[in-house]
């Protein structure tokens, strides 16, 4: 039983005298079954074939009157029962004025289920506003689990200059004594049955914007900080709405629910499949960054049509999926049309030729700059980023004109969602590259983050959490307008909003090159040395690069873009190749300096990872031993036995390996390793090496 804390009780407003004669609605999609009710002691609850049943009491919502309790009456479900998303609404007991919709996606064969709280007037007329108190979304009885583990996404590692997976697993003691535990994910067990709870949004730490307490018995999430503004209005044209949440069930441990969770963020949290999809990614920014540290020029001089319809030949022998032309394809950001000096043609011919392999185009985008001859800094400039009353000064960006920074909580999150739109359907792009986007960066009292009523610190708060939200919903507009459309959040830096909050909309863009040579301590002048540490060619990079693989055991790696390199000789391109299957999917470098014998080798990898792709992005991760020791392997195969064992190595050897999984019977390897097949149905192999390397096995193919 888990040791709890005391807590306050809130003070809740009084409920108006009211005759409750509604009837609970019920949902049910095997294996879930939800029932929202009437009352005050509970919300809702949720039963899971043969792992348990669990109860939501309601949120408690600080309103400007008093704190008031969302138990309901009149309840009734608003959508068609055979969707996928099912509202129940109904009108708030202690506040009748108020409509609550709950908002649950089910899916059939899943037990876990997302859902969010959507508050608003009940007529026209009516307005109410937020208060000051803390609002709570939800608690639910904890007094049968034993143990808990907290996972955190968003803990920034400088040893790898990227964000990293942390479990801490708690004793129930323990576990009872915290006063807060920041997530996104909570999981709770009591050794037969584990529970998961997690909230979609960017809480990097040490920053709290939701926090899960355990009190009375009870596990609670609340509000940190920035969640709702004091006197953010609601009313008909102001429905507040909350960020998502999850709660799911399994029978087993804590680890189960990890596999259940990581197929739910695969297969059932988005809307549209695009970016679930392990395409293979090349990206112009490394040969920019060669051009500019080898080359001595600067990073626009290599973003041409020239040199890009060189490298779409080379990227399309070696089967790259999309072609990603980086910063410096437009003239100006903001306007973000294309460049006439560098593409003459609008990027017309680059579409063609794209088109013609069946490829894809993507560009980048930074959402937060606009040009100084903007027509969006023109027309409204009051839409610019300001701090305590003062529009910062504008900046280059890459070498083009200098640029204000503008609020993404305000309007022109909209109007930029519609200028990549724009520019998709004038350049035929698929897929958006969007950097340069912080937590921080506004606290003007004009935009819809505060107003003048509220301090500069409430305003920021506001902004800061409601940030990767407007980055969300700009990504689902594009996204509905766009067919195919992938927008990739770049997180390679800290303060960069990493979690759940943007993966039902898109996905990230993890590493770039890792840490700085200051991160290190190293001595470096950097107005002329290159501050990249593992910017050059060799298995140490790929080291770095691997390391945040730990997130794919609850975040799909297909979800986590990072770039190895192409570079020759052939063991090295096996490497990185190696590396890259393993769900980061993404090259860069110099395409055009790849030998022809390299160009076999890396065509021929990838075009066997493709063969067997889909079912290395579904596999759970077994990985044996850390990065950069010997051996270091990692194992996806999926249920079907098809996927890929990948074997590395720093010192030389022969290193043995026996797969946890059964595997199929067509297999293909790279050189100087032995499969023999048991007769469980599982692979043993032998892998030799007489220089650092990897081996790569891919079960499901034949040779």
């Amino acid at each position: 039983m888990l040791a709890f804390i005391p807590a306050c009780m809130p003070v809740l407003a009084a409920e108006p005298s009211a005759v409750n004669l509604c009837s609970p609605v019920q949902i049910h999609r095997s294996p879930v079954s939800i029932e929202v009710h009437c009352g005050s002691e509970e919300l809702w609850d949720m039963r899971i074939n043969g792992s348990g049943e669990y109860r939501f009491a309601p949120a408690l919502i600080p309103l400007a009157s008093g704190l008031v309790s969302a138990a309901l009456r009149d309840v009734h479900q608003e959508t068609n029962p055979e969707s996928r998303e099912f509202i129940v609404a109904g009108h708030l007991k202690a506040s009748p004025d108020l409509t609550l919709r709950l908002v649950f996606q089910v899916t059939t064969g899943s037990p876990v289920v997302r859902f969010r709280y959507e508050l608003q007037s009940s007529d026209d007329h009516s307005r109410q506003a937020f208060g000051r108190s803390p609002l709570e979304y939800f608690s639910l009885s904890a007094g049968q689990f034993t143990r808990g583990r907290e996972v955190q996404l968003a803990n920034f590692q400088g040893l790898t200059h990227s964000y990293n997976l942390t479990e801490t697993d708690f004793s129930a003691v323990e576990l009872g004594s915290r006063s807060s535990i920041l997530g996104p994910i909570l999981a709770l067990t009591d050794g037969q049955h584990s529970l998961v709870l997690a909230y979609e949004h960017g809480s990097t730490v040490p920053e709290e914007y939701l926090r899960y307490s355990v009190h009375d018995t009870r596990i609670h999430l609340s509000a940190a900080k920035g969640n709702v503004y004091p006197g953010q209005p609601i009313d008909a044209a102001h429905p507040w709405r909350s960020v998502w949440f999850e709660a799911g069930a399994v029978a087993g441990p804590i680890d189960a629910l990890a596999s259940v969770f990581r197929k739910f963020v695969l297969n059932d949290m988005a809307p549209q499949s695009e970016t679930r999809k392990p395409l293979v990614f090349y990206n112009t920014w490394n040969y920019q960054e060669r051009q500019k540290w080898f080359a001595h020029r600067d990073y626009l001089d290599s973003i041409n049509l020239d040199r890009a319809l060189k490298e779409i030949e080379v990227a399309h022998q070696i089967g790259i999926d999309v072609y990603v032309l980086d910063t410096g394809w437009y003239r100006t950001t903001g306007d973000w049309q294309v460049s006439p000096d560098r593409f003459p043609d609008g990027l017309q011919q680059i579409r063609r030729k794209l088109e013609s392999y069946g490829m894809r185009l993507g560009l980048w985008f930074g959402p937060t700059s606009a040009a100084l001859s903007s027509r969006v800094v023109r027309d409204h400039p009051e839409w610019r980023a300001s701090w305590n009353g003062k529009v910062g000064d504008p900046s280059p960006v890459w070498g083009t004109e200098r640029s204000h920074q503008m609020c993404m909580v305000s309007a022109y999150s909209h109007a930029f969602a519609q200028k990549v739109i724009e520019v998709a359907r004038a350049t035929g792009a698929t897929y958006f590259k969007w950097d340069a986007v912080g937590q921080h960066a506004c606290n003007d009292p004009h935009h819809d983050h505060g107003t003048e009523a509220n301090t500069s610190e409430e305003r920021d708060e506001s902004y800061a959490f409601q940030m990767i939200g407007r980055m969300a919903e700009a990504a689902a507009e594009i996204s509905d307008a766009i067919p195919g459309a992938i927008v990739d959040m770049d997180v390679t830096e800290s303060g960069r909003a990493f979690g759940l909050g943007f993966l039902a909309s898109g996905k990230f863009f993890l590493v770039n090159n890792g840490p700085y040579r200051f991160d290190y301590d190293l001595p470096m002048d950097k107005e002329k040395d290159n501050w990249n540490l593992f910017f050059y060619p060799g298995q140490a990079r790929t080291w770095i690069t691997r390391t945040p693989l730990a997130l794919d055991k609850w975040i799909p790696s297909t979800l986590l873009l990072t770039h190895y390199f192409p570079d020759d000789p052939a063991n090295l391109q096996e490497l990185n190749i190696a590396s890259m299957i393993l769900g980061q999917d993404g090259i860069w470098g110099d395409l055009t300096a790849i030998s022809p014998e390299g160009l076999r080798t890396i065509a021929g990898l990838i075009s066997r990872y493709k063969r067997v792709r889909n079912d290395m992005a579904s596999a759970d991760p077994v990985v044996t031993g850390v990065v950069s020791s010997s051996p270091e392997v990692h194992e996806k195969i999926a249920t079907n036995g098809r996927g890929a064992v990948v074997l590395f190595a720093t010192v030389p050897g022969t290193y043995e390996y026996t797969t946890q999984h059964t595997v199929s019977s067509e297999h293909w390897s790279s050189n100087e390793t032995t499969i023999r097949t048991l007769g469980n149905g599982h692979a043993h192999l032998t892998a030799e090496f007489t220089e650092p390397g990897a081996r790569i096995i891919f079960f499901g193919i034949g040779n």
